[in-house]
Parts: structure tokens; C-alpha cells; sequence
């Protein structure tokens, strides 16, 4: 019988590097992104094990896993990071206030 490939595998493995990319943008996108694809490589690490005979793929889903669980904590700590700043600054009014002005200086500047 010949090995089949695992159905989530090149899924989640997209879904895992697309959360390095989503880390860039305040967090949340990379954790979603890396919550979905380390759930679908849980399913389709559940399925290899069940019957690791049928499948040939599995090393794409142990990596997709470790890249998500990495994009993950990469995305929660800009997230927290960035609740930090805004907390600094005394909330987000005063954070984009604070933008404006340097935007302001930059300007005066050029």
C-alpha cells in the first residue's frame, strides 16, 4: 500500500511561518495563527500515531509544531510588550498623542 501524506500537514506548516509574519503586527496575528496550526498538527499528530505505516510526511508536522509553538511565544511576548508601552504611556490616548508629536517633530524636522 503505498504512504500517503498527512491532510493538515502543509497547512499548518504555512500557518506556523505566517505567525513569525503576524508577530510583526502587535501579536494577535501570529497567536491565531499559530493556535490553528499547532491544533491541526495535533490532529494530524493524533492520526500518525494511530497508524504511523500509512503516512510518509510526519517530520513536516513535527516541524510545523515547533515553528508554531515558537511563532506563539514570539507573539505573546511582543503582544504583552506592546500592553506595556500603552500601560507606560498612560493609556492608549496618551500613547497615540505620543505618536502624533513625534510624527509632528519628524516633519519639522525634514
Amino acid at each position: 500500500m503505498e504512504k500517503q501524506k498527512l491532510p493538515n500537514a502543509t497547512i499548518s506548516l504555512v500557518l506556523a511561518i505566517l505567525s513569525y509574519i503576524g508577530c510583526c503586527f502587535w501579536g494577535l496575528p501570529g497567536i491565531i495563527t499559530a493556535i490553528i496550526a499547532i491544533v491541526l498538527a495535533n490532529k494530524d499528530k493524533a492520526k500518525y500515531l494511530e497508524t504511523p505505516e500509512l503516512y510518509n510526511n510526519y517530520g513536516q508536522v513535527k516541524t510545523a509544531r515547533i515553528i508554531a509553538i515558537i511563532g506563539l511565544v514570539l507573539s505573546v511576548l511582543v503582544l504583552l510588550t506592546m500592553i506595556f508601552v500603552i500601560v507606560s504611556f498612560g493609556g492608549i490616548d496618551a500613547y497615540m498623542e505620543e505618536i502624533q508629536r513625534m510624527q509632528q517633530e519628524m516633519q519639522m524636522e525634514v
